[in-house]
């Protein structure tokens, strides 16, 4: 029975002497002097240190007034220099866009312009290269129409001194003809161009009398020239005829010697 009781015996007394270890404790500490009653008297001036106070947060409001209003500034100012930065670069844009449009326009004009050149400088050399050959053919025709006038001046001074020796031998012909015409059955007639006579003979055939016999004097050259004759007569026999007149420039030679050849021819 008195093991059963033990424990609260214990318990108990563990109490009480917890509680005059506590009790004793306050009574110590009660003894002890205050932590307050340690401390310094200091005299705080409260009155100074509100005014001292008031002063620094005037200050203080002034100070942060005024960085409000630099602030304010500073970014109105910034936004201005923006703006006006914007504003110049958008007229740097636009004189840079002026600019590459005049650069085109000034390369196209300048294109355009050294085509032309070009199609001028093309045109020039045709009309160089046209120029040069109606020179070479200009060139070649004053040659030609000085040779061709050399020719006509040296045929029209043949044929004036042809013409002075044909009147000088008329001169003396005319008598003598009319002598030839009445003595050898002749008569003269045109052929049908002006630079050839026709000789007629009669009385050449001793069976017909009325027979006739004729040829065609050529006088467009210095030389006298028979083309056509009738009865048909040895062209060489011809040739020899003409060899003497045209040296001796005497008509009665031809007159007489064409006779004998057109006697000779109706005999045979």
């Amino acid at each position: 029975m008195s093991s059963a009781f033990e424990p609260s015996l214990s318990s108990s007394i563990h109490r009480q002497s917890l509680a005059t270890s506590s009790s004793m404790h306050r009574q110590s500490i009660a003894a002890q002097p205050s932590i307050t009653e340690t401390l310094p008297n200091v005299n705080w001036s409260f009155d100074d240190l509100r005014d001292r106070m008031n002063k620094f947060s005037a200050k203080f409001d002034a100070f942060i007034e005024q960085g409000r209003k630099r602030v304010l500034e500073e970014r109105n100012q910034f936004r201005m220099n923006v703006t006006e930065l914007k504003e110049d670069q958008r007229m740097k844009r636009k004189d840079m866009e002026i600019v590459q449009m005049k650069t085109t326009t000034y390369q196209q004009t300048i294109a355009k312009e050294t085509a032309e050149a070009r199609e001028i400088q093309e045109a020039i050399d045709s009309l160089s290269t046209q120029r040069d050959k109606h020179i070479q053919t200009r060139d070649a025709l004053k040659a030609q129409i000085a040779a061709t006038q050399r020719e006509i001046d040296a045929r029209l001074a043949a044929q004036r001194a042809h013409a002075a020796q044909l009147d000088a031998q008329a001169r003396f012909n005319v008598p003598e003809l009319d002598f030839w015409v009445n003595n050898l059955s002749l008569r003269i007639e045109g052929a049908g161009k002006s630079d050839r006579l026709k000789f007629v003979y009669t009385c050449v055939d001793e069976r017909d009398w009325d027979r006739e016999a004729w040829f065609e004097l050529v006088t467009e050259a210095r030389d006298y020239d028979v083309r056509s004759c009738r009865p048909r007569l040895e062209r060489s026999e011809v040739e020899r005829v003409l060899e003497r007149v045209n040296e001796t420039r005497e008509l009665a030679l031809l007159l007489k010697g064409m006779r004998e050849l057109f006697v000779a021819a109706m005999k045979s």
